[in-house]
């Protein structure tokens, strides 16, 4: 299935963009896609960390997606 993915911050130049679009296997969770994620994304696995958001939701590793989600990635944020 395809995912639409929003990148922000340090997310979205590594990825090229503010948005990409990825193929997942059927039944794929936010853990399977963040893999997915740093192995297409290098750079990405290279960061503190960085959360998905799956609906506007902190999603756990084993959070079903669906191709009708709003996936976000979530970079590290400072601040001060």
């Amino acid at each position: 299935m395809h995912i639409n993915i929003l990148a922000f911050g340090i997310a979205k130049e590594i990825c090229g963009g503010s948005t990409l679009q990825l193929e997942v296997p059927d039944h794929a969770t936010a853990g399977d896609l963040k893999q997915l994620l740093t192995e297409q994304y290098p750079r990405l696995g290279g960061l503190n960390s960085f959360l998905l958001a799956v609906n506007e939701e902190f999603a756990a590793p084993d959070t079903p997606l669906s191709a009708r989600d709003e996936v976000a990635i979530i970079p590290p944020v400072s601040g001060g």
